[in-house]
């Protein structure tokens, strides 16, 4: 296939417009279909933890189900087809084998992994927004797509790709813990390797914004705006200043929640915080029974719905609803992650 000249690509004569809060929840709501845990045979292990005060979770296979088992891991033989379907839906014509824009966007993911590193990041995270204005301006220089890379919207296209890459829906009882929990007056937060969409999942899937849903916005730590990762412990160790200067609550205080021994566990642990595995869907559970990052390691909980926490962390303040309020999202007003009206 030749590649392209630009007497074959229409002039588009429109700027960039940027996705708004409705628009991105609203194409999240289109993408969605409901999904069940596939159980991992797990038994819980539970006990008392009475001195808990605060209680932050990862998101990805831990408060949402993740197909992939993870944000950004895919099914390799897709992926061509899938980053085409994602430009096309972008409103960006691409003339290329879908193998080469995979490649290019991998390629891209790698330098900007190389260049935080090379600045003292052990785990670095990217934008992945930034990432895709670097993919269409190598595709664009090889001709490859039609039009200016500068008028594409990168964070539609990016969620195009997302949705299509990793479906979400929530976990099974989701909205009523977090319910039992904001209501008892239990502390609330997120750490998470996210990115720009992440919050945009509570709106859309879960009927409600994340700060209404309790979370506090100092307590919400994404890995794409602070360019670092876990494993890395640095996101926790913003969470537990935060939660010690603000609110004077200790790390032994602290519950985390998450799916994975290397990622979520190990590093929650080693600022001081409770720790739980959530291992209620096989897809997510990594155990990483041969990784020596996690060697002695051992969850002070294991969950495997997430009810079980109303086992494990007192509720002073009330018991919360008695249904899941998370799962209709149809009819809900959406806010900006922010808590901002969009």
């Amino acid at each position: 296939m030749r590649s392209l000249r630009p007497e074959d690509c229409p002039p588009n004569r429109q700027g960039p417009t940027r996705m708004m809060g409705h628009a991105i929840v609203e194409l999240i709501r289109r993408h969605a279909r409901p999904l069940k845990p596939i159980p991992t045979g797990m038994e819980p292990s539970l006990k008392r933890l009475p001195d808990v005060q605060a209680v932050l979770f990862d998101i990805y296979g831990t408060l949402f189900i993740s197909a992939s088992g993870d944000i950004g891991l895919v099914q390799p033989e897709r992926l061509g087809e899938v980053f085409v379907e994602s430009l096309r839906a972008a409103g960006i014509e691409f003339r290329g084998v879908g193998q080469e824009g995979v490649d290019c966007l991998v390629e891209c993911i790698r330098e900007e992994h190389e260049h935080l590193g090379a600045s003292g990041v052990e785990w670095p995270e990217v934008d992945i927004a930034e990432i895709w204005k670097k993919v269409l301006n190598r595709l664009a220089s090889a001709r490859k797509i039609c039009g200016s890379p500068q008028r594409c919207d990168y964070r539609h296209l990016a969620i195009q790709y997302e949705m299509r890459t990793n479906p979400v829906w929530p976990m099974p009882d989701c909205g009523r813990v977090l319910a039992g929990l904001r209501d008892a007056g239990v502390l609330l937060g997120l750490i998470s390797n996210a990115q720009f969409f992440t919050p945009y999942l509570f709106p859309a899937l879960l009927g409600q914004s994340r700060t209404e849903w309790g979370f506090r916005p100092e307590l919400t730590l994404f890995s794409f705006e602070h360019r670092r990762a876990k494993p890395g412990t640095e996101l926790f160790e913003r969470a537990r200043e935060t939660l010690r200067q603000r609110w004077a609550v200790p790390a032994e205080a602290v519950l985390y929640v998450g799916n994975d021994m290397k990622n979520d566990v190990a590093p929650a642990a080693r600022v001081g915080f409770r720790t739980a595995l959530f291992a209620g869907d096989r897809r997510s559970l990594r155990m990483r029974e041969d990784d020596p990052s996690v060697d002695g390691v051992q969850p002070d909980v294991v969950l495997t719905t997430l009810c079980q926490l109303f086992e494990c962390v007192p509720l002073t303040a009330g018991e919360g609803p008695t249904a899941d309020t998370g799962t209709e999202a149809d009819g809900c007003g959406v806010e900006a992650p922010d808590g901002q009206s969009t």
